[in-house]
């Protein structure tokens, strides 16, 4: 869902995923939650912030592409929840990537 397609299903994650596994979403969320330990809404959040990282670390797409293709209302939300997760910004996580690049050339 998040890391194998262009774009992410523009359904809710309790629809898409009961469909795709033919059970109610009720169960599979219980189950998925006693055998992880955490509940299926923040697994998927984590892969797409990973999967966020790798665009921004791509550079082929801005932030307003990557919140579409991640199924975000607005690259300002996006940014926030990015902020939230990971205590960076999207703008300074790229300047990260920046300056790696920048002092290994420098090797």
């Amino acid at each position: 869902m998040v890391h194998y397609a262009d774009e992410m299903p523009q359904i809710k994650t309790s629809t898409y995923t009961s469909e795709k596994l033919n059970y109610d979403y009720t169960y599979l969320a219980n189950l998925f939650s006693d055998a992880t330990g955490t509940t299926i809404e923040h697994y998927l959040i984590s892969h797409k912030f990973e999967k966020a990282k790798e665009l921004l670390l791509y550079d082929v797409h801005n932030l307003t592409e990557i919140s579409y293709k991640l199924n975000y209302s607005s690259a300002a939300h996006l940014s926030n929840q990015f902020k939230k997760v990971t205590g960076l910004t999207p703008s300074f996580f790229k300047k990260l990537k920046d300056k790696r690049h920048n002092t290994l050339e420098s090797l």
